[in-house]
């Protein structure tokens, strides 16, 4: 297995930080040390802060392709759409932290921001293009993202029995139930 880029294993530490610690904690000195590179060679990659955290917006977007790839194939986009509007515990507090910097025009560049809004306007295009019903593929795509911040909120999320039976009743809404 080849090593990570410098460039990666600098964005793997950004991530830690945030997680960790969240966006106040997240300071050059303390990604470079956390990245074991110096001060010179992060900013050879990544020049300020708002460079750092678009890097990692473009890492996710990235990741987030290879996931619609996958629900533009799906014969069940909702129940697909439904579990993937529920980050894991560990990414949790990564994308909430995430979702916080692009609120802060100190660290969020205006590209940063147009890859997440990207995240979230293609799923509303993979689920319109999938659900014949244009109201109906809103209701599903509403539903994913009332899912996905009370996740990254930590707010209380329904047993997954509830989920399951909330997919299959709106798979049967749009149309895209499996057989």
């Amino acid at each position: 297995m080849p090593r990570p880029s410098s460039r990666d294993v600098i964005l793997d530490a950004l991530q830690q930080l945030l997680i960790e610690q969240g966006l106040p904690a997240v300071t050059l000195e303390k990604v470079a040390a956390a990245a074991n590179v110096s001060k010179g060679g992060l900013l050879y990659h990544f020049p300020t802060k708002e460079a750092l955290i678009t890097g990692l917006a473009q890492r996710l977007a990235d990741a987030a392709d290879a996931e619609f790839e996958r629900a533009a194939t799906t014969d069940d986009v909702v129940g697909f759409y439904l579990r993937a509007s529920l980050p894991s515990s560990p990414d949790r507090a990564l994308f909430w932290s995430l979702l916080a910097a692009l609120r802060t025009n100190d660290v969020a560049s205006a590209e940063a921001r147009r890859l997440i809004i990207y995240c979230f306007a293609r799923w509303a295009e993979i689920l319109t293009e999938r659900i014949d019903d244009p109201v109906t593929a809103q209701i599903v795509r509403l539903v994913g993202d009332g899912l996905y911040l009370s996740a990254l909120a930590d707010l209380p999320l329904p047993e997954q029995s509830v989920l399951d039976t909330m997919a299959e009743r709106l798979a049967q809404l749009a149309g895209t139930a499996p057989s």
